[in-house]
């Protein structure tokens, strides 16, 4: 199709939509906070500026106007209903029930006798080997070892709890450190597992935990989090608060130049929250400017980091761009910027992170075999976290339907992977994740 076709096709497809709006009796204003979108965004969709590639767009704009998605697209594959999957395929389970209620009701109903000494530890763990297993937490959430994770956390979460109420005075601070960053990794978990609600309530508690120790920074890590949270559940105005008001008190802490590399970390990844929060409701000029300040603030830091877990550096701030370009609909910019990363020093999480957004590029672009290589890579070294990434899940969907019988043997197989939570082909057997390459 030539750039002019291109070019009627999208001001034909924006007629229909300020046609169908109109009828509705709609402003553009009502429609686009319906859809998550600003006016802008909508504005340039109806002028055939901006345009919808993206089935799950699409499919957002149809249910805003009240009309099937034939009517806005008559070419466009039919909605299919991915197949019902068990929250967390049952690996977290576990951790979940470890957030329900009150974490520590018989350590309250048992307190420490008033006569013992105020430094010492009453039926607990020793600090320096629970500090080693909030460690080793992490390296299993970073690492997409959801099943190891679920199991490490079922004696590691009670017994923080415990010592941080049952410790003397110094080293209950130190257990609510360890405690605050358990839940961040759990939160982080979670988030990723595409199960929000948990994950908002693991953050609350790392940043109640992080207060109680002391640790300030450790607050911030988890307002992170949270953050996160809110952007999966497309809470946009409440993660846009979150992550501002973090950002706003950072830059009022003390002056610019004298900040320390974790409190630099921390005020990158926040900038990168809101890149792709703006990203995700079309704002293209906000997502920019905040994906700058990022780069800015990577280059201050000078290298990659992993202060708080964030992986913060201008690698991952690369890696982000990526992402916001995906979620812009730029898919040539997300693979340009893409193909010149080296994230072989970033986790597990972070390469199939990219890989995934070079695949939803790559789909974007309807690049079926790049896209399928991209998604593939993916899953090799993180099946887990692909079966709960819920836009690289669609736009491997998409695929397949647009392919129809046509799709590849491998194509056919990934998309039955990734909609079945019990079966991948990296997997030893049923419950144990495979180890990273």
């Amino acid at each position: 199709m030539s750039d002019a076709e291109r070019e009627r096709e999208r001001r034909a497809f924006g007629a229909r939509v300020a046609e169908l709006r109109a009828a509705r009796g709609l402003t553009q204003k009502e429609l686009a906070t319906r859809l998550g979108r600003t006016t802008s965004w909508l504005s340039q969709v109806e002028r055939g500026i901006q345009p919808v590639n993206r089935l799950d767009v699409l499919n957002r704009l149809a249910d805003g106007l009240g009309v099937p998605v034939a009517e806005l697209r008559p070419d466009a594959p039919p909605t299919a209903e991915p197949a019902e999957r068990p929250v967390g395929d049952g690996h977290l389970n576990r951790a979940r029930l470890l957030l329900s209620g009150h974490p520590a009701l018989g350590t309250l109903l048992s307190p420490p006798s008033p006569d013992a000494p105020h430094d010492a530890p009453h039926d607990a763990a020793p600090l320096a080997g629970l500090r080693e297993d909030v460690e080793h937490v992490w390296s299993l959430a970073h690492g997409d070892r959801y099943a190891e994770l679920g199991a490490a956390l079922n004696s590691l979460l009670p017994s923080l709890e415990r010592l941080a109420r049952t410790a003397g005075k110094r080293e209950r601070a130190m257990a609510y450190g360890l405690l605050a960053r358990t839940y961040q990794a759990l939160s982080a978990a979670f988030t990723r597992q595409n199960e929000a609600d948990a994950a908002w309530v693991a953050a609350d508690r790392s940043i109640a935990a992080a207060e109680l120790s002391g640790r300030v920074l450790d607050v911030f890590a988890g307002t992170y989090r949270l953050a996160h949270a809110c952007l999966r559940l497309r809470r946009y105005e409440q993660a846009e608060h979150v992550a501002q008001a973090a950002v706003d008190a950072l830059g009022r802490h003390r002056d610019e130049a004298a900040a320390t590399p974790e409190e630099l970390s921390l005020l990158g990844s926040f900038h990168l929250v809101l890149a792709l929060l703006h990203a995700r409701r079309g704002d293209r000029t906000a997502a920019r400017r905040e994906t700058e300040r990022a780069r800015t603030v990577a280059r201050r830091v000078g290298g990659d980091r992993n202060d708080f877990h964030l992986e913060f550096g201008p690698t991952n701030v690369e890696i982000q761009a990526v992402a916001v370009a995906v979620e812009l609909g730029d898919a040539g910019e997300a693979l340009d910027t893409g193909l010149r990363l080296d994230a072989g020093g970033l986790s597990v999480e972070r390469r199939a992170r990219l890989a995934l957004d070079m695949g939803r590029a790559h789909a974007q672009l309807r690049r079926v075999d790049e896209a399928v290589r991209c998604f593939l890579a993916a899953e090799r070294l993180a099946p887990e976290m692909v079966r709960g990434h819920e836009a690289a899940r669609g736009a491997i969907r998409d695929l397949a339907l647009v392919a129809g019988r046509g799709a590849s043997a491998a194509l056919r197989e990934l998309a039955e992977r990734v909609e079945s939570p019990r079966s991948h082909p990296f997997a030893d057997s049923w419950g144990t994740s495979p180890q990273t390459p």
